[in-house]
């Protein structure tokens, strides 16, 4: 039953006066999920982190029902792909973190779409990573309010180029427009999400409210000074695992303080949230949920554990899960049961009372009955977490499979495509040894060939979701909702971010007719020819030493599949632009 169905029929039960909307804002539970970006299992001071000062987290995470056995992918667009969908992301298209493969298929359902069309005020405020054109961006996917940046982060090719990798003050889209915004990135999207919340409450809608910082992501050039200050003066090489000698201790403490400091910036603006929350009015019945995206950015503290971003032991994959809810949760406690990202969507769904569409299956299963009572039913399962670079995925390539005991691992390496040959499998017994210290497999072969068997049928199943399964999805352009279309390096083919590398853009052209292609470059000192090509249509522009930009204009876009390819000849080699924009005549 639909929650506004439910809250309808509650409100005739009780012979209530109040508006739907009121009854919506006193029962139905806010929900808030807080997603930092290469922030490691380690990096809190309630994970005994010996450095990196995590007061208000640390305060929230001491409040909160927390999982001691909790999954995450090992880098960024897989993982955030399996939390908007409740779904194994090799089922969604999204594959990689660029180059075209972490697009998301806009057919997928989200929590934000289920939540919204149950009556929720959905917003996010961050980092997105799932297409940044049309038909795959938020505002597309189910949130209605969004300021995101483009692609995996700032000072990426994704960005506009007057950001200039600039962390403060950043250029970012605010529901699909270019905004100029003031302030450190992190502090810009709290500020957005709290006057996000404070409006929908004003209004009695309860809301969603997905806050995904780009931070502690690198580069680390521009992070807040004052932290940086405070993080130099202490010893940060007590976290580092890599030790180093001379100048290249310096520069991994001064890495590590940068580091610190974007953590400690995210922390701030927490304890800034929690005090709104109880400004409002609404903490008791606001769902917090805490969470990171993989593993740390550099090879730093994370416990007991090994590993990190990219890697797939336990340092790489393991995220810490609290869930913040006074009305309803005990603080304070603990779970084992195993979980993943995949099971996010269908907890905030049962616990706003939204039930999903029967034809949309997910791979996850609601926590919520273990949150209310660590001993409730919980059948034993098996997670599967697997990535690696590439245009789709490999059997047995950079991969691990656990149970409730057991985990069989294959480290074969994120970045590695040259993968080949028998997998050189490890098993180990994390109940014993979750450092993964001990290779239990030569001494464990039915547990070896029992873990293999399931994830040889997870494999068959993931892959066969769609018959052109790990075919990346299409950028629309000639759409009314999307006019004109930013074609960016984070989303071709065939090529890299080098900077001369050519790649093309693989497109769905709504409209066929005239379109004008504005390309940007960086400026050369010699002339050069511009080339646009698509279908059977080529136009050349001339362009002088020093343009930055020039405007082909006229070209004929055909209706349907098509491939978009701009080039700049000249001078020593040829090259690809930066960025295209294409835009549809009337």
């Amino acid at each position: 039953m639909r929650l506004r169905a439910m809250l309808t029929t509650l409100c005739l039960l009780g012979g209530m006066a109040t508006s739907l909307a009121a009854a919506e804002s006193e029962t139905a539970p806010n929900v808030i999920l807080i997603m930092t970006d290469d922030q490691g299992i380690g990096d809190f001071g309630v994970m005994n982190n010996p450095v990196i000062e995590t007061p208000n987290i640390d305060a929230l995470a001491r409040d909160s029902v927390s999982f001691d056995n909790f999954y995450v992918s090992p880098v960024c667009s897989p993982t955030r792909a399996c939390l908007m969908t409740g779904r194994y992301n090799y089922r969604t298209r999204c594959i990689d973190t660029y180059l075209g493969r972490s697009m998301m298929d806009p057919e997928e359902v989200t929590v934000a779409e289920a939540l919204s069309k149950a009556g929720y005020a959905t917003g996010i405020f961050g980092k997105w990573h799932l297409g940044d054109c049309y038909p795959m961006r938020p505002n597309d996917q189910g949130f209605q309010e969004s300021l995101i940046h483009r692609g995996g982060g700032l000072a990426q090719p994704s960005e506009p180029r007057e950001n200039d990798r600039r962390y403060t003050d950043p250029i970012l889209f605010h529901n699909g427009e270019e905004v100029k915004t003031k302030g450190y990135c992190t502090d810009v999207y709290f500020d957005a999400a709290m006057k996000f919340m404070k409006r929908e409450h004003d209004q009695h809608r309860p809301f969603f409210a997905y806050l995904a910082t780009n931070a502690p992501h690198g580069p680390f050039h521009d992070v807040p000074e004052d932290l940086r200050e405070h993080y130099a003066k202490k010893d940060m090489n007590q976290i580092a695992i890599a030790k180093r000698k001379g100048k290249g201790s310096q520069a991994e403490a001064d890495k590590l303080a940068r580091i610190a400091a974007m953590i400690t910036n995210v922390d701030q603006n927490v304890g800034r949230l929690m005090k709104e929350l109880e400004n409002l009015g609404i903490a008791d019945n606001t769902i917090v949920i805490y969470m990171v995206d993989n593993g740390p950015n550099s090879r730093r503290y994370v416990g007991d554990l090994r590993g990190n971003k990219g890697g797939v032991n336990e340092g790489g994959i393991r995220s810490p899960l609290w869930v913040h809810w006074p009305a309803r949760l005990e603080g304070g406690t603990a779970r084992e049961q195993l979980a993943a990202h995949i099971d996010i969507m269908p907890t905030i769904l049962e616990a706003c009372g939204v039930t999903p569409s029967s034809d949309h299956r997910m791979d996850g299963r609601s926590l919520l009955p273990v949150l209310l009572d660590k001993d409730a039913d919980w059948p034993e399962r098996t997670i599967v977490i697997q990535s690696h670079r590439g245009d789709e995925p490999k059997r047995y390539h950079h991969f691990m499979i656990r149970d409730d005991r057991w985990k069989l691992v294959h480290p074969s390496g994120f970045g590695r495509e040259s993968f080949a040959g028998d997998p050189k499998f490890e098993l180990y017994d994390l109940a014993d040894d979750p450092g993964e210290k001990r290779n239990l497999h030569k001494q464990k072969p039915q547990v070896v060939a029992r873990l293999k068997e399931a994830y040889d049928k997870w494999f068959d199943d993931v892959s066969s979701t769609r018959p052109d399964n790990y075919a990346p999805p299409r950028i629309h352009v000639g759409s009314p909702k999307e006019n004109p279309t930013v074609l960016t390096r984070q989303d071709w083919r065939g090529g890299t971010w080098a900077a001369n590398s050519i790649g093309h853009w693989e497109l769905y052209v709504e409209k066929p007719g005239s379109y004008d292609v504005t390309l940007l470059f960086d400026p050369s000192d010699q002339p050069e020819t511009a080339t646009v090509t698509i279908g059977d249509d080529t136009r050349e522009a001339t362009v002088k030493p020093g343009q930055r930009t020039c405007v082909i204009r006229d070209v004929l876009f055909p209706g349907g599949k098509a491939q978009l390819e701009a080039v700049l000849r000249g001078g020593k080699e040829a090259r690809g632009v930066y960025q295209a924009s294409v835009e549809r005549g009337a």
